[in-house]
């Protein structure tokens, strides 16, 4: 059995815990107020923007989003039917399906950026000094780096 937390790391815990749940309530609540789009449909349009040729493998896809892989195909079916992706064959080998950015995506992604950082900037990055970012950004670094899924 685990040692209990100590008070320090108890109250680290909820604190954390707590203000993510909030955070990512308000994130996901203003973007789809003003965008109509999900945390996951703008994780995934920024992915594939980013993304060689605007596409992916859908198992690749699924290691950036930290999705399991039947998550990411429900996902990508969703912004199929709205035309914001489209899924091909993998041109390489034709045995795998990638998804891939739309103009009509890629119009959402550009419409949403600006209201999705003012949020970010409102809810988050204004709140702190240049000094907890570090800090933040070397912690979460570490910790993702960790608890990403290995890749084969």
């Amino acid at each position: 059995m685990a040692e209990p937390l100590d008070s320090a790391q108890q109250a680290c815990w909820r604190a954390y815990i707590e203000s993510s749940w909030a955070l990512q309530t308000r994130l996901e609540d203003e973007l789809r107020a003003q965008t109509g789009l999900s945390m996951a449909d703008y994780h995934v349009l920024v992915v594939l923007s980013e993304a060689p040729g605007h596409r992916l493998r859908m198992g690749e896809l699924a290691g950036f989003m930290v999705f399991s892989p039947s998550r990411v195909t429900y996902q990508i079916t969703s912004m199929v039917k709205r035309g914001l992706v489209r899924k091909q064959s993998c041109p390489a080998d034709g045995r795998g399906q990638e998804a891939v950015l739309t103009a009509e995506g890629l119009a959402a992604l550009v419409a949403a950026a600006p209201l999705h950082l003012a949020t970010v900037r409102d809810s988050f990055i204004d709140d702190l000094e240049d000094a907890e970012l570090a800090v933040l950004a070397r912690v979460f670094t570490r910790l993702g780096a960790r608890l990403r899924p290995a890749t084969s």
